[in-house]
Order: structure tokens, then C-alpha cells, then sequence
């Protein structure tokens, strides 16, 4: 029996056109990502950075493991990819991007973490040695666009260095791969046994760091509450719909999910924070809207 590769990804199990699934799917993960970041600002109040990372992470695995799914056995082939997720897809990206917004506005982390789609195209392409077709290749860059369009009023705003960008690349570059890596185990087990395995491999990493940061942290109700909607919505919910939508539409189209979660940062921040809109930037939500459409098209 050949033994699954670590570095390995597969196509979707539904290379058509986007139907009510795959779009309700995306809009799951982008509306709860999107109002994840007033949670995060709300926990950074009184949490240090990296507290804030260990309890989200926590608190998603602890909401998925009250399902009962979730706890089924994993194949022990299937155990270093697992753990590989645990780390690129949670514990290390979720710590760079806390240590870099101390150091880079959040506009343009929201930019550069804009480039998820394209990361994901780009290592889809290598690891399945085929290109997507045009028309998704368009609608990724015309996506991006969007994404550049909506943080541009926003840059500037704020002092940026470029360790913190290159972290943020970084990140999102974790991201680009971790999204390839769970097609195949989503296709195998469903969503929740390898995202929750995950979890609790990212909880075990991030743990040490987490008590580190305790002296630094202090507690109000309100930051607390912030923190459990992060870890059960963010943290747990949100990677099993995006888990689920990789697995159905392959990693370059559910990718395109990334793009919509500034439009609803916008949005939870009008409602929430009486935030204004610039008119660019509402040029660019329409080019979003555009290219996911194109990048939904079915595949070749």
C-alpha cells in the first residue's frame, strides 16, 4: 500500500460551476473571519498577543471536539499532514499575524493577507502539475484588485515596517499551502476529524507561548466574551466551512473565499464602529464580487 505524501493536494470533488453549497459555505467562513477582527481587537485590549492566539485556538478545539464526528479515529498515515495543518494552517500563521500588527497597520495585513488565492493557485498548480484555467486565473487577479481597492483608502494610516509585511507574507503563504493540504483529508474523513486533530496539534504548540504571555495579560467581561466568540465562530466553525468548500471546489476556487472577508470587516465595522466607506473602496468590493464569480466558473 503506497503511503499518502505529506506535500500532496487533490482536485475538488465538484469541478462545477458554484451552486448554493459552495456559496453558502463561502459566505460562512467570510462573514464570521470578516467580524473576527473587532473580537480580536476587543481580546488585544487586555490579552497579550499570543494569549489571545492560545485561547482562540483552545476554545475552537474544544467547541468542535463536543461533536461527536469530530472524535473519530484518523489513519496513522494521515498523522504528519495532520500535524503539519496543526502548524502552518493555525499555530504559526494566527502568532505572525499577532506579533506583526504590533508593527503594520491592519489595512494593509488585510491586503496582504488578500493574496491567500493566489498563493493557493500558485501551489495547487505545482503539486497537481496542471495550471487552472484562464478565466479562474483572471478572476484571482481581478479579486485581488478588489482586495488592493478596498485597503487602499486605509494605508498609511498608522506605521508599517517591513518585518512586519514579511511576516504577514509569510503567513499567508502558510495559509496558500494549508488550504492544498486539507482537500485531500477533507475528501477522506469530511471536515471536522482532521480540522479538530489540527486544533489540538496547534494547542499543544502554542501552549508554552500562551502561559508565557499570562503575567501580560489582565481580564475585563467584555474582552473575555470577544475571545469566546473568536475561538467557537473563528477558530472552530469558520475552518470547517472553509475546509468543507475547499474540499468540494479544490483549493484554487475555495480559496476565493479570503476575498470577501474585507468586505465584511467593512460592513461589522459601519454597523459596530460607525466606520465610513470610502467610495474606492466600494469600486473594489465590486471587483471581489466580480472575480470570485469568474473564479467559481466550473472547472476544465
Amino acid at each position: 500500500m503506497t503511503r499518502p505524501r505529506v506535500l500532496s493536494t487533490a482536485a475538488g470533488s465538484r469541478s462545477k460551476a458554484f451552486g448554493p453549497a459552495e456559496w453558502g459555505l463561502l459566505a460562512a467562513a467570510a462573514v464570521i473571519w470578516g467580524s473576527s477582527f473587532i473580537f480580536i481587537a476587543e481580546g488585544l485590549e487586555v490579552f497579550h498577543p499570543m494569549v489571545v492566539t492560545w485561547v482562540r485556538v483552545t476554545l475552537g478545539a474544544l467547541a468542535l471536539s463536543l461533536v461527536p464526528r469530530s472524535r473519530e479515529p484518523i489513519d496513522r498515515a494521515d498523522w504528519p499532514t495532520v500535524l503539519l495543518l496543526g502548524f502552518i494552517w493555525m499555530a504559526l500563521p494566527m502568532a505572525l499575524f499577532s506579533i506583526a500588527q504590533q508593527w503594520i497597520e491592519s489595512a494593509l495585513a488585510g491586503m496582504i493577507n488578500g493574496g491567500v488565492p493566489l498563493f493557493s493557485a500558485v501551489i495547487a498548480a505545482i503539486l497537481l502539475r496542471r495550471m487552472p484555467r484562464g478565466i479562474q486565473v483572471t478572476g484571482l487577479i481581478i479579486g485581488f484588485t478588489g482586495v488592493v481597492l478596498i485597503a487602499w483608502p486605509s494605508l498609511g494610516e498608522g506605521g508599517s515596517t517591513l518585518l512586519g509585511a514579511a511576516l504577514i507574507v509569510t503567513a499567508v503563504a502558510c495559509y496558500g499551502l494549508a488550504v492544498n493540504l486539507a482537500v485531500p483529508l477533507q475528501q477522506k474523513y469530511g471536515a471536522l476529524v482532521p480540522i479538530n486533530r489540527a486544533q489540538w496539534a496547534a494547542v499543544a504548540m502554542l501552549t508554552p507561548f500562551g502561559i508565557a504571555g499570562l503575567p501580560s495579560s489582565g481580564w475585563q467581561l467584555s474582552s473575555g466574551l470577544a475571545m469566546l466568540s473568536l475561538g467557537v465562530l473563528s477558530t472552530g466553525l469558520a475552518f470547517v466551512a472553509m475546509a468543507t468548500l475547499v474540499g468540494r471546489a479544490g483549493a484554487t476556487r475555495g480559496a476565493i473565499a479570503i476575498y470577501f472577508v474585507p468586505i465584511f470587516a467593512i460592513i461589522a465595522g459601519v454597523v459596530f464602529r460607525d466606520d465610513s466607506v470610502a467610495i474606492v473602496s466600494l469600486s473594489g468590493i465590486g471587483l471581489v464580487l466580480a472575480g470570485a464569480w469568474l473564479s467559481s466558473r466550473r472547472e476544465a
